[in-house]
């Protein structure tokens, strides 16, 4: 058995055009890093320790776990589809909701709508991915990431392609409660969510677990498709794990990976010759404007 932890390698980012899955159409180099001098995230190989940009949390509890609820946490957890052709995947986290900005606990409900600032937000993200020439969006059916979806495609002709499975991650009895709130009537079971999110447990679930679970589906799904370059609209903690999950990370990076409203990330996922999961590089990591 050999270590599955990753190492990231990091080289000079040049411009998107680099990676181009229709090369007929010039890339905008409107991603770069804010600060300091951008940055490609290769990962594609295995070594005994996490380096670099993602500091490996401490290692979560086993404790209350069982055969249908195992803690992802390896490399070998993770099983992507081969991919024939160089693909990229856009994630972008819908913009603020009336939610957010009363810091409820939303979870997948769906009672909030965009804010006028998520509606900004919204709106910025739409210019800055204007000039890529997506294939198709995904988006999760929720009002308020449909509707950044919706901002962001704008007059494309193809349709948003909303799947379930992209919804924000289910807290169950926790849905709809101020965060003081939810502290104040769960105690130790809103400690737990806050300190050691992947053993938490509400209502015979464990969130967490079932979210990364989720998320390797939607792989399956994304990888699959015969689009070469995809627009992925949700949340925060789905695309926490749709990142995870991709590169190998398990539960105990719940949290580790935040994106921000409108965050984007991107993921590029290139075939290897001998087959089977592609290399990732992760190539944005919530960026924001």
């Amino acid at each position: 058995m050999f270590s599955t932890a990753l190492t990231l390698h990091l080289f000079p980012l040049h411009r998107t055009t680099e990676f181009s899955p229709h090369h007929h159409h010039h890339r905008s180099s409107r991603y770069r890093r804010p600060h300091g001098k951008p940055l490609r995230i290769n990962v594609a190989k295995l070594s005994s320790s996490v380096k670099e940009e993602i500091e490996k949390p401490p290692p979560v509890s086993s404790e209350g776990s069982d055969e249908g609820n195992e803690v992802l946490t390896s490399w070998e957890s993770i099983g992507l589809p081969p991919v024939t052709a160089a693909k990229r995947v856009v994630l972008v986290r819908h913009g603020q909701s009336t939610w957010n900005a009363e810091g409820r606990i939303q979870g997948s409900s769906n009672f909030s709508v965009l804010t006028q600032k998520g509606e900004s937000q919204a709106e910025i993200s739409r210019q800055m991915l204007l000039e890529d020439s997506f294939d198709i969006c995904f988006s999760s059916p929720l009002n308020r990431s449909k509707r950044t979806a919706e901002v962001i495609w704008g007059s494309r002709a193809e349709e948003i392609v909303t799947d379930y499975n992209l919804r924000e991650i289910d807290l169950y009895s926790f849905q709809g409660f101020l965060k003081n709130e939810g502290k104040a009537k769960y105690g130790e079971a809103y400690l737990q969510w806050q300190m050691d999110a992947p053993n938490f447990n509400i209502d015979g679930h464990y969130p967490v677990r079932e979210l990364w679970s989720r998320a390797r589906s939607c792989w399956k799904k994304i990888l699959t498709h015969e689009s070469r370059s995809i627009l992925v609209v949700a949340h925060n903690a789905v695309n926490q794990a749709l990142i995870a999950t991709a590169i190998g990370l398990g539960t105990e990076y719940f949290r580790v990976l935040l994106q921000s409203n409108c965050g984007v990330s991107v993921l590029d996922f290139i075939p290897k010759s001998e087959g089977g999961s592609p290399e990732i590089c992760v190539n944005r990591l919530n960026q924001v404007i």
